[in-house]
């Protein structure tokens, strides 16, 4: 990370949009895969992708009014299928009923609203005659796969590959953040197809340096099978700061509302609005970012069950937006059921808990100036301990010295996730 990338560990927060031929059957992105879907059956969802309702206008300020920074966008997922007029394939969202472009409306909503412009390319391509079928090819189970990959060349792939890159990187201004997915190096095919695929696969360092290349400021991430600026865990919270030889590292966890990244029609398994703001909290007070997906309709609508939770968000985020831009982990530790983050001198105890009517906070003694509710400005009173205090009846005892105690109202504010604002000296 250079000082040109400060804005990714500064926003923290940001959408994924999983968008593509997949959202018609609205089973899941894999759907080719799961259901081993002939190329040529597949191909027909071209005729169908209307996407009539698409306005990036309103996924900007849907995301905006989250609280998100950035936006990152499938510009083609593992199906192939291109969301921008490539000259490299036909198998593209202009040769769709939509007959538009989608990424250059996308690029320039984002830019209109402030967020930064993210693309999402898969290394992946089940669509390309050159692609050889390996283990996680929707071909992966047939009885003729050598047959079928003789004649496939990946290095005429790895052409196309950087190809459209260059595209994307070249045709839309600058872009701030590029996602690639996926590398699976040295997984064996049992029915004779080729191994899993790696940084030779897409000659990655060439594909690095001609990203640098186009784009000097741009934040890419690690799945070239090459180190990037950061990593990035998928579909779980790490315990703890993200470590490489004994140091942090930068970190972004890609989440999903209800485990689906693409529109699952049927899946109900959303997270609760109150679970995805303690995963943002829980990920900044380790140092990290969240990447919250959603997955538009085959329409082009960000569902009505994606949007209420992200408002939910957004009503949190609009008062204790403060405990998150710009914020990142804390020297103290955090009581238990609680999370800190901290921004200069400003200390943001995230209560995912409410204690009864107390709350003591370990190492802070002589270091707090103020204390209040973030949402509303409330003063919280606080005390030092004395080691030398004896409980009696209603009168608390010693708590080891150093300790800061808060008093707190019985009945918790009416916020998602209550956050204490203190002022440290």
């Amino acid at each position: 990370m250079t000082q040109d990338h400060a804005w990714f560990t500064h926003d923290r927060f940001g959408m994924f949009v999983h968008w593509g031929l997949y959202a018609l059957p609205a089973r899941h992105e894999w759907v080719m895969h799961r259901e081993q879907t002939q190329v040529a059956d597949y191909e027909r969802y071209l005729r169908y992708f209307e996407a009539d309702l698409y306005d990036p206008e309103q996924w900007a300020a849907t995301a905006k009014e989250a609280g998100m920074k950035y936006v990152v966008l499938t510009t083609k997922h593992h199906e192939g299928f291109c969301l921008w007029d490539s000259k490299l394939t036909d198998y593209k969202i202009t040769n769709t009923p939509h007959g538009k472009d989608a990424i250059r409306p996308y690029v320039e909503a984002l830019r209109a609203a402030g967020l930064k412009v993210g693309f999402y390319h898969s290394l992946i391509d089940w669509h390309h005659p050159d692609y050889t079928i390996d283990v996680i090819n929707p071909r992966r189970e047939d009885d003729d796969i050598p047959q079928q990959n003789e004649g496939r060349d990946m290095a005429r792939y790895r052409e196309y590959l950087h190809g459209q890159v260059r595209e994307l990187l070249t045709d839309y201004g600058q872009i701030d953040y590029l996602f690639f997915d996926f590398s699976y190096p040295g997984r064996e095919h049992p029915n004779g197809g080729a191994p899993g695929k790696g940084r030779e696969d897409w000659d990655s360092e060439k594909l690095m340096a001609l990203c640098r290349e186009l784009q000097p400021n741009i934040v890419i991430n690690d799945r070239l099978d090459i180190p990037g600026d950061l990593v990035t865990p998928e579909q779980y919270q790490p315990s703890g700061p993200m470590m490489k030889d004994g140091k942090p590292v930068v970190w972004e966890a890609c989440q999903t509302l209800n485990g689906s990244w693409g529109y699952d029609r049927d899946n109900d398994d959303y997270k609760s609005p109150e679970l995805l703001i303690k995963m943002l909290i829980d990920g900044v007070s380790k140092g990290g970012n969240l990447l919250l997906n959603v997955g538009p309709t085959g329409r082009g609508e960000i569902d009505p069950r994606a949007r209420a939770s992200l408002a939910e968000i957004g009503d949190w985020m609009a008062y204790h937006d403060k405990s998150i831009y710009g914020a990142g982990p804390s020297e103290f530790t955090a009581p238990v059921d609680c999370r800190y983050t901290q921004r200069g001198d400003r200390l943001y105890l995230h209560l995912f808990s409410w204690p009864l009517k107390h709350v003591h906070l370990a190492g802070l003694g002589g270091r707090v100036a103020y204390a209040q509710f973030l949402h509303d400005a409330s003063e919280i009173f606080f005390k030092e301990a004395d080691p030398q205090a004896q409980a009696q009846n209603t009168s608390r005892g010693a708590e080891p010295e150093g300790t800061v105690t808060l008093s707190l109202p019985v009945r918790p504010p009416n916020v998602a996730v209550p956050v204490v604002e203190i002022f440290l000296k």
